[in-house]
This record gives structure tokens, sequence and C-alpha cells, in this order.
């Protein structure tokens, strides 16, 4: 990844998880609670692809789980966020451009049960029962839910800013093509000293009245 695409990656989750810790958490709504951490991840896997998915996946999900109040096994969350930035990334299409809407709110729907579904998972296998009090069934549905109510004004944005800095001229893979690429300068050279070689040498004319030495 270039440095840009990182320091926005790093920039956007930051900024979600910040939300909602001190935001959404507060709120105490029935069930789960928003996840617009997941939804950053959605987003920046769909224009980046799956590779790159997982890599933002692990990172925003080990910060969630080092950031207070999180009460559950460090590396919980990123490994639940790894895969879901890996799945996720396997949707993007080849040229980067979604044509239809509807297809980033069915990947966040399917996100939001398959990370509550292995999130719980996980925790059972270390001995967290949470879910099961609160009602695995009822996780599932407000997740859903509260994520694909706040998808329109999450993902949407996410994935304009991630293409706009992945399209940047100065930042973008390959060579730059500002003032023509290096290897069409450097064949124009080629040529012009090919052409210099090839060019039959002109002796030096004879000035009349002066005896050649």
């Amino acid at each position: 990844m270039r440095l840009n695409r990182i320091l926005l990656s790093t920039a956007l989750v930051v900024v979600a998880l910040v939300v909602q810790v001190t935001v959404l958490a507060r709120l105490h709504l029935p069930g789960a609670v928003p996840d617009p951490l997941l939804l950053v991840v959605v987003g920046l896997a769909l224009v980046h692809g799956h590779t790159n998915g997982a890599v933002i996946g692990f990172g925003a999900g080990l910060l969630a789980d080092l950031a207070p109040p999180a009460d559950h096994a460090t590396g919980r969350y990123a490994l639940v966020l790894s895969v879901i930035g890996y799945l996720v990334g396997l949707a993007r299409p080849e040229t980067g451009k979604l044509r239809s809407a509807t297809v980033p709110m069915l990947v966040v729907v399917a996100a939001a049960v398959t990370s509550t579904l292995l999130y719980a998972g996980v925790g059972s296998l270390v001995g967290d029962t949470a879910a099961r009090n609160v009602g695995l069934s009822s996780l599932v549905f407000t997740a859903a839910l509260y994520d694909l109510l706040l998808a329109p004004f999450i993902v949407p944005l996410v994935m304009a800013m991630a293409r706009r800095v992945q399209n940047d001229p100065l930042t973008a893979d390959g060579p730059s093509t500002l003032g023509g690429s290096r290897s069409g300068r450097t064949g124009r050279l080629g040529s012009q000293r090919t052409g210099l070689r090839n060019r039959p040498l002109r002796r030096p004319s004879r000035v009349k009245g002066v005896k050649r030495l």
C-alpha cells in the first residue's frame, strides 16, 4: 500500500472508532451497537481489494481490541475484521467501480451478519457467553439493521475518498504521466542517438584559393 493510502485508511479508522466508542456506544440502543468501523473496512475493501482489505481489517480490529472500554480478548475483533475485509475485497469488480448501489448495501448486510456470528463464535471458543445471554438472533438482526441505516452515509463517502487517492496521478502506481513517461523520454533519446550515429559525416568543403595541408 502507498503511503497516502495508509494515511487515509488510518485516519478513517481512527475517526470511525472514536465515533463508535464515544457516541454510538453511549446511546444504549437495544441489541447490538452500530459499527461504523465495520463500514469503513467494507468501503476500503471494495476499492482496494481483498489483500489490502484484510490488512486494513486486521489493523482496525486490533485498534478496537486495544481501545477502552474493550472487555474482550485482544485479537478477537482483529480476526473478525480481517476475515470480513478479505471476503468483501473479493466482491470488488475488476474495473474498481460498482454499477449499482444495491451491491454495497447487500455487502453491508452480509458483513454485519457474518461479523456478528464470527465474533460470537470466537467468543464461545474463549469462554465468552455474553452473546448467548443477550440473544444471538437479536444481535444479528439489530447489527444488520443499524449498519444498513448508517451505510448510505459512510460507505459511499469512504469509497469516494479511497478512489480519489488511488487515482491521484501524483501518487498512482507506475510511471508518472506528467511531462511524459520515463520510458517515452528514454525511447526518444535513443532514437535521436541512433539517428546521429546513422547520419553520414560531412567532409569540410574546400575553400577555393586555400591550399589543403
